[in-house]
């Protein structure tokens, strides 16, 4: 009976991990550039076993596998704001957290801090930096798609846009920053990709399939726990007719 208990409380534990993914899906459901999560069941370990004497496998629960964040882009919004970028085609900004780590990013809604550099909402400036030299407002900047910062004839930098080698194996940062694993591989140029300005893409989250699944995750999870509470129930009656 032991074995029910455990096959369960596996998967009430894989569904738990479902429902987490589906938390954070909705909880950014308004964070541009944000790109939802992606979780895979499997099944765990099967054994041998002699039941009634008769031999059969017995399974040990399930399992659940973050696979990453889906790469389907989310669906762009024309605001005219100067600073307001969406990438068209596989790419990243690149953004300096705090510490010094460089974090990937779709969510183009940049702004300008008191000293003139373009940083995220939450402050994190564009890698490499961007700064406004000292009259030279936002609405002043043209930037073309190859990510080239101009204002009037001057040139103040370019956004260089990087892509990697397995975007599944990028790490959630929070929001919609991801960092680069060694799995991921390493930053490098997209070439393909490009910059328009007065544009932001949207989330990529779909609310109708998130509460679809989060609906049928839900009873699975009560499937679980009441399989928990049937095995209790068994061994506390084989307990009882025990002499």
């Amino acid at each position: 009976m032991l074995e029910g208990l455990f096959s369960a409380a596996a998967g009430m534990s894989a569904q738990e991990q479902q429902l987490n993914a589906i938390g954070s899906d909705l909880a950014n459901l308004n964070t541009r550039g944000y790109k939802s999560e992606r979780v895979a069941f499997g099944d765990l370990l099967y054994n041998n076993v002699q039941q009634a004497g008769s031999a059969t496998t017995a399974g040990a629960g399930a399992s659940a596998q973050f696979l990453g964040h889906s790469h389907t882009e989310g669906s762009i919004r024309q605001t005219g704001e100067p600073l307001d970028l969406a990438i068209e085609g596989e790419g990243y900004f690149q953004v300096s957290r705090p510490g010094g780590a460089v974090a990937l990013t779709r969510n183009g809604a940049f702004n300008v801090d008191a000293a003139g550099t373009i940083t995220t909402a939450e402050g994190h400036p564009l890698y490499p930096p961007i700064k406004l030299p000292a009259g030279v407002a936002a609405s002043e900047l043209r930037i073309a798609a190859d990510g080239t910062v101009t204002a009037g004839t001057r040139k103040l930098g370019q956004i260089k846009l990087v892509t990697v080698t397995s975007p599944d194996h990028l790490r959630g940062e929070g929001g919609s920053e991801l960092a680069p694993t060694a799995a991921s591989g390493p930053p490098q140029p997209a070439t393909a990709a490009k910059v328009r300005q007065g544009a932001v893409e949207e989330s990529n989250v779909d609310v109708a399939k998130e509460m679809a699944l989060m609906v049928s995750t839900q009873r699975n999870y009560q499937l679980a726990s009441s399989a928990i509470q049937t095995e209790s129930q068994m061994m506390s009656i084989a307990n009882q007719m025990r002499p």
